[in-house]
């Protein structure tokens, strides 16, 4: 008998670090027409349960479903927390959230677009003004990572946008809700 849960599934984590701004490809993706930003500080919970869901839910994103309110909420009015919702004529289109509770390093903790508005030119236009934003607290790194769960352009997006590959963990993870 195994004891692996029955959903698990390999996994295997890319972890990336950006150590200077002027690592940040020069050239700036031309802004999608009708997009734009908000910075939501705090986000609501229940938003943010949409947002994760709707982007997340085609990549397995599950780790902030089994976060209990409470300890979520908390989260998301940390003031080193910061959810950055990208909207394309006005409808939320995906989101960016950066952690800065480390002080010196800026993690972009989540990043992603609804399934509908991938492909669209968002997804480096979106990451580019995240990495920028998490740069404006002059971190000593701004920290992302990856997996094969992920959408198979994720990983080449970070590389082009300068982030290089710190290290990698293979693993299995539970894919039931």
């Amino acid at each position: 008998m195994s004891s692996q849960p029955a959903g698990a599934t390999p996994v295997t984590v890319t972890y990336l670090a950006m150590r200077e701004a002027g690592a940040l490809p020069a050239a700036r993706p031309v802004t999608p027409a009708g997009a734009t930003t908000e910075c939501l500080r705090p986000c609501p919970l229940a938003l943010y349960r949409e947002l994760y869901d709707r982007v997340g839910r085609p990549w397995h994103w599950l780790d902030r479903k089994r976060t209990g309110d409470a300890e979520l909420s908390a989260i998301l009015q940390d003031p080193g927390v910061e959810v950055h919702l990208l909207k394309v004529d006005g409808e939320p289109a995906g989101y960016a959230e950066l952690d800065r509770r480390k002080g010196c390093i800026v993690d972009i903790a989540y990043f992603g677009l609804m399934p509908e508005f991938i492909g669209r030119g968002l997804g480096p236009w979106l990451l580019y003004r995240a990495i920028e934003l998490a740069w404006q607290s002059r971190p000593i790194v701004v920290t992302v990572n990856t997996c094969t769960l992920d959408h198979p352009s994720a990983l080449g997006l970070y590389l082009a946008m300068g982030f290089r590959a710190i290290g990698e963990r293979r693993t299995m993870f539970d894919l039931t809700p």
